[in-house]
């Protein structure tokens, strides 16, 4: 073998070759270990802002990004696990979604969204603008919704926007939206007024409603205010003032009484 120049040849090269990989290894682990490549810059943006700026940030601070950041980052720019580090920001309960890059050489790019709250989810979470349901402590003047599961807060939400908008001409708007466990609809108005939908063409019953108001149902609140208006009906409605809720319910209370 020794006096073979070929084999001698490929030997030397494989010999060449296996301590060049060694050399680029061992200086790869030493590169991804401190103090090479510190992280020295964290740019924080709203997501959909191309700009380093957190004022736009409404419920989250700086401060609590960057104390989140110092606390997790472990490594350096090669060798920090940005999985790791977004997953901390997700804990955050007003982070709806976080993304974060690495900006050679020494920075990292944070875009953080925020739950934008539509409505309470009952009266122990809340409902944000794409339907999803996330728990805070909030005080604000928002619609409530109620629904047989989490799972339907999408639903109801998509819902709330097409019968706003529907209500919109009378310029009335929705305090409360109950989708009940039978999948039927009821909406009680900022007035106090609950409209009976039912479950099926909720909208189109909805519409009917507006169309005729004017003329066939605002003349029910010189009776008294409007507390219940049932547009189940294939043809008509069925329309209940507080008057006549009273009346009813001090005749209840006549019979229990005798």
């Amino acid at each position: 073998m020794w006096n073979n120049h070929q084999a001698l040849n490929m030997l030397s090269k494989l010999l060449f070759t296996l301590v060049t990989i060694g050399i680029a290894y061992a200086i790869s682990l030493r590169l991804v270990k401190p103090p090479f490549f510190p992280i020295k810059e964290l740019n924080i943006r709203v997501a959909g802002n191309a700009k380093s700026d957190t004022e736009n940030l409404l419920n989250i601070t700086r401060h609590q990004i960057a104390q989140i950041a110092r606390n997790e980052i472990k490594g350096n720019f090669v060798s920090v696990d940005l999985v790791v580090l977004r997953e901390a920001f997700l804990k955050l309960p007003w982070v709806r979604d976080a993304r974060v890059t690495r900006e050679w050489p020494d920075g990292l790019n944070v875009a953080i969204e925020e739950h934008q709250p539509l409505a309470y989810w009952g009266s122990r979470a809340l409902v944000n603008t794409h339907g999803e349901v996330f728990r805070v402590t909030l005080e604000r003047d928002l619609p409530i919704f109620i629904g047989p599961k989490e799972a339907s807060a999408k639903e109801v939400a998509q819902q709330y926007r097409k019968f706003s908008q529907i209500l919109n001409p009378l310029r009335q708007s929705i305090a409360e939206i109950n989708l009940t466990p039978r999948y039927a609809w009821r909406i009680k108005l900022h007035s106090g007024t609950i409209l009976e939908l039912g479950r099926d063409e909720i909208e189109e019953r909805l519409i009917r409603y507006v169309s005729v108001y004017h003329h066939s149902i605002a003349r029910f609140e010189q009776e008294g205010s409007l507390a219940y208006v049932d547009l189940r009906y294939p043809n008509g409605f069925a329309i209940r003032t507080d008057n006549e809720i009273q009346q009813i319910q001090r005749k209840s209370d006549s019979k229990i009484e005798t």
